[in-house]
């Protein structure tokens, strides 16, 4: 059965050449299936196959206000979707739906797909004039340097449990890692860094105080990057003001804010999926364990198996095409299924057969828009898991596998605990007894093993979050995630409230503030 015949079952199809015979047209939600809800969330890789069964490699879906899109199934689909720009566009204003007015103001998908001044969302010449400040910038950073920060985080999160023998590698640790290291990249005072942690990880939740949290880390960038113009130095929001790209200050920060959060997010992921690999899985455990297997090779399976994102939006016709045997026309739009991808049976018949680092995953993208900031997301995660792993030897899942919850939405899901145990510092190593965070004790033991060497430092204690007061009024009706207003730098967002199931989005919390 084809598009067509979902869309109109029931009535009479448009004839071939009729505005309304396109991907979308008619009425909607007529036997297609939706991206969200419990079906679609509960387990995505069995919605995937059930769709791929069906459609083969190309699937008319339905996204939230039931607005269609094409989701791309097949590995080779995918690459031909990622590599043609001419084909496929990156900016999102060629959406139909958008153009015609069909979506509304406050529906959850405009956060990922509302046109932005970046290289994520344009083509060609000015794609290459944005994008090659970011590589430029980003190329700049190297292992060495970043396993420094790393390890001096590392140590600093370890040095918070390590005494307790308990911790939820989640909350306690691969949550805090990312955006601590690219603070420091970014070339950020050293206390925002656990602020912006809490503002990240509540702005991606969408919770009632994501506003405030979005102001929070907009603020941030913009006083570093104000204070970089008479300060510069060796950190990426000193490359990009400096770039002969010539980036105005607008596309400085929305750089800058996308570079923070997308790594942080999908690094979060990644140590959280590959942590709980090798806590779980006795094949990579025996592995890791006995040498034949390193953990860039884990790393590896894990971003072929649990990407940080399982789909990505999205990609836009310029003109009537074919993809996967499925008519596209102009302005339909593409959602990238990088996990269905993956686990394609024509490039990987047997999933459990292991993929020692093989590499031609699709988690971060491939072609003109493939991911520029992948080898500092692999380095933070590597190095991290490396020194945990080297600091606690022992350390083991405290929960059976199967009580392992995980919560997702549409793009992504994520773990949202993984309890483990293991012998105190203070037992293994008495001469050495970690005094904790407050003292900024270093938690050496250990050290000179792992990748590079590298030997920890202490980085004192980690900064509490105060209470925040309430956030300022959004002053700015202006579209895309962040406010045009420049108030004082808010104070630190308060921890994530605990809302109801249907809680509105930040989206709509800022149109509505936006309204008055």
């Amino acid at each position: 059965m084809t598009y067509e015949d979902h869309a109109y079952q029931g009535g009479p199809v448009p004839p071939p050449g009729c505005p309304a015979h396109r991907a979308g047209g008619g009425p909607r939600g007529d036997g297609l299936a939706r991206l969200f809800g419990p079906e679609a969330e509960a387990d995505p890789a069995g919605f995937y196959e059930k769709l791929r069964a069906e459609y083969g490699e190309v699937a008319p879906v339905l996204l939230h206000g039931d607005l269609p899109a094409w989701l791309v199934l097949g590995y080779s689909a995918n690459l031909t979707a990622m590599r043609t720009p001419s084909r496929f566009s990156r900016d999102s204003r060629r959406w139909t739906e958008f153009r015609e007015g069909r979506v509304p103001a406050d529906s959850p998908v405009l956060p990922v797909i509302a046109w932005q001044p970046t290289c994520s969302f344009v083509d060609g010449e000015e794609h290459r004039r944005l994008r090659t400040a970011v590589t430029d910038g980003l190329n700049r950073f190297d292992r060495r340097g970043m396993r420094r920060f790393v390890t001096r985080f590392s140590d600093q999160l370890i040095a918070e449990f390590g005494d307790s023998g308990r911790v939820d590698l989640v909350s306690q640790f691969a949550e805090h890692l990312p955006m601590l290291v690219m603070t420091q990249l970014l070339g950020m005072p050293e206390e925002y860094g656990p602020r912006l942690v809490e503002a990240a990880r509540d702005l991606v939740k969408g919770t009632e105080t994501a506003v405030a949290s979005n102001e929070y880390v907009v603020e941030s960038l913009r006083r570093t990057v104000e204070r970089k113009r008479s300060e510069p130095g060796q950190d990426l929001v000193t490359w990009l003001i400096e770039h002969p790209s010539g980036l105005n200050e607008e596309e400085v920060l929305e750089h800058l804010r996308s570079v923070l959060l997308a790594a942080n997010e999908t690094t979060i992921n990644l140590i959280s999926e590959t942590l709980k690999m090798v806590l779980t899985d006795s094949r990579f455990r025996a592995h890791l364990s006995g040498g034949q297997m390193t953990l860039p090779d884990a790393l590896d399976q894990v971003l072929w198996d649990s990407p940080p994102f399982m789909l990505v939006p999205g990609r836009w016709a310029t003109g009537d095409t074919e993809l996967g045997g499925r008519a596209i026309k102009a302005g339909d739009m593409l959602l990238l299924g990088v996990a269905a991808g993956n686990a394609d049976p024509a490039v990987r018949p047997d999933l459990d057969t292991p993929l020692f680092g093989n590499r031609s995953h699709l988690a971060f993208g491939s072609g003109p828009h493939e991911c520029p900031g992948q080898e500092i997301g692999r380095a933070i995660a590597e190095s991290g898991i490396d020194i945990l792993l080297t600091r606690l030897p022992d350390l083991q899942l405290s929960v059976e596998e199967h009580e392992l919850v995980w919560r997702g939405n549409w793009m992504s899901r994520h773990l949202t605990e993984l309890p483990a145990r293991f012998t105190p510092i203070g037992e293994l190593h008495p001469q050495r007894r970690a005094v904790g965070a407050s003292a900024g004790a270093s938690v050496n033991a250990g050290a000179g093993a792992g990748l590079g060497g590298a030997t920890g430092v202490g980085a004192g204690a980690l900064v509490s979050t105060p209470s925040a007061a309430p956030a300022a009024p959004v002053g700015a009706a202006v579209p895309g995630p962040r406010s045009a207003v420049r108030p004082p730098l808010p104070p630190a967002p308060p921890a994530p409230p605990v809302v109801p199931p249907q809680r509105r989005g930040w989206w709509s919390t800022l149109l509505a503030r936006l309204r008055g």
